[in-house]
């Protein structure tokens, strides 16, 4: 099968990739190696160093793997170095410019992303509380419309050949106390049980387990207060619909928490980092770190 790519998609991807090979194979310029190591091999006056290669190889690796695995990796690091020689050479120099300049604002971003993250992972607060979790809700209740029909239910799944399917069904469909210790008691006869009918799930997911449900008949099975039995090759599935709410409803804030919770730590580290570049901005300027100049007509 073939993509086709969009020519701004190729030509940005045609000039990060550039901009990372620059930036990786420059690294000899930052990190230098022991002058009393010999070195593995060199293109021009660039030298690959047995530190560079070690870390490509596992502790559990064979003599003759190593061996290739070594050899591939010189193979490889003078293509790249060769290949940055002759496109340094034949480049045009406007074209070598932008690159440059790729690398130092990839190196920048690199470097304050990474401070200001570990900034944010010392500073942060990730305890939201039930209140503000609230009033969340309560604001953007009406964003939180449901895309898929939602149900609270209890089910098991027996064996074709199971005997008691008579004293099943009718503990699940009363489900007191008794009963519960009953079904607790040979759980392990069912192939599928869930007992927790508090809890909400996505309708695609009863479908995936109750394979006789699907988009046909689920509007007829899946409905409150719904008891119902259904049998295919693989099993009887047995199932007691405690609640359902359809596309379009609310979701309900037990089934959104997670997410609310994680849109309210983003707003907070947001929130954090704006902040963050403020006071560094005003402390640079108060020492005299940063300034800037009235424009000369």
């Amino acid at each position: 099968m073939h993509f086709s790519q969009q020519p701004g998609r190729s030509k940005a991807i045609y000039l990060g990739t550039c901009a990372m090979v620059f930036f990786l194979l420059s690294c000899n310029s930052f990190f230098k190696n022991d002058l009393n190591e010999e070195p593995l091999a060199r293109v021009g006056d660039t030298y690959l160093y047995w530190d560079e290669v070690r870390v490509v190889l596992g502790e559990n690796i064979t003599e003759q793997d190593s061996a290739s695995m070594v050899t591939n990796y010189i193979n490889n690091w003078a293509t790249k170095q060769i290949l940055l020689e002759k496109a340094i050479i034949n480049l045009p120099d406007e074209k070598i410019a932008e690159f440059e300049q790729l690398v130092a604002n990839y190196r920048k971003d690199l470097y304050t992303r990474a401070y200001k993250e570990a900034l944010v992972n010392q500073a942060e607060d990730t305890i939201i509380s039930q209140g503000e979790l609230n009033r969340f809700y309560e604001q953007e209740r009406e964003n939180f419309k449901l895309k898929e029909k939602i149900i609270k239910l209890r089910f098991i799944q027996l064996p074709v050949q199971f005997l008691n399917r008579k004293e099943v069904t009718e503990s699940l469909r009363r489900f007191n106390q008794e009963d519960i210790k009953y079904l607790d008691s040979i759980g392990v006869q069912f192939q599928k049980l869930n007992f927790n009918d508090s809890l909400w799930v996505p309708a695609s997911r009863v479908i995936e387990e109750i394979p006789p449900l699907n988009d046909d008949n689920v509007d007829r099975y899946l409905k409150k207060s719904q008891f119902f039995e259904l049998e295919d090759a693989m099993g009887v599935y047995l199932a007691n619909v405690n609640d359902v709410l359809d596309v379009n409803e609310v979701a309900p804030l037990s089934y959104i928490e997670s997410t609310i919770r994680q849109v309210l730590l983003n707003r907070r580290k947001l929130d954090y980092i704006r902040k963050l570049e403020t006071e560094i901005i005003d402390e640079a300027t108060k020492e005299k770190v940063f300034e800037v100049y009235d424009k000369q007509e």
